[in-house]
């Protein structure tokens, strides 16, 4: 089934796409540098943290991998891990970050389901589809980083990036315009997650 472009689903999620991949990119330089890892390393963990959820829904949907059809992913990737590198560690700590990393959290969970349901897959597991999109790349970082997962961790993370995940599809199986049911669910999944952060 040929999927909808992403200009389909409105001209601000593919942006806040690319914003969530930058987020967790850099989510994942910073795991590597922590760890006082090369420039290769925080590049590697960047990529990963950045594509991981994304590349297993493409594969999971039978897609073309999105960023190995896209010039500007991997580039994306690497340019953060290059400045989380270069800069101070302090600038990648404190709530400015955890903010960005929510906003990154639902627009993925809300792209992931989007694009599950315009490659014919069924609502229930687009739903999934989405949570997986928004926080495989995260649970890939934590074990290579040998740090607590994030699915193990006593905060409403994955829940906010099912909650954003569930409500678009709903929404958009209720007849919503795609446009109006992302910016509704990526609210409703950023606004859960900015409770939890509060």
């Amino acid at each position: 089934m040929t999927p909808p472009v992403a200009w389909q689903i409105g001209p601000l999620l593919p942006w806040l796409d690319l914003i969530a991949i930058a987020v967790f990119a850099a989510t994942g330089a910073v795991a590597a540098t922590r760890a006082s890892q090369t420039l290769v390393t925080a590049s590697f963990f960047a990529l990963i943290t950045g594509v991981g959820g994304g590349t297993l829904r493409d594969l999971l949907i039978e897609a073309p991998v999105f960023w190995v059809h896209d010039r500007m992913i991997a580039g994306i990737c690497i340019g953060v891990a290059t400045l989380v590198w270069v800069t101070p560690e302090r600038w990648w700590q404190g709530r400015v970050f955890a903010w960005l990393d929510a906003i990154g959290l639902a627009a993925y969970a809300v792209f992931g389901a989007a694009k599950s349901l315009g490659f014919g897959i069924p609502p229930i597991p687009a739903v999934v589809l989405g949570i997986v999109t928004a926080c495989a790349g995260g649970i890939i970082r934590d074990m290579l980083a040998n740090e607590p997962s994030i699915l193990m961790r006593p905060e409403l993370y994955v829940t906010a990036a099912a909650l954003a995940s569930a409500v678009y599809v709903a929404l958009f199986l209720l007849g919503a315009p795609s446009f109006a049911a992302a910016i509704a669910a990526t609210l409703a999944g950023f606004g859960l997650r900015g409770a939890a952060i509060h």
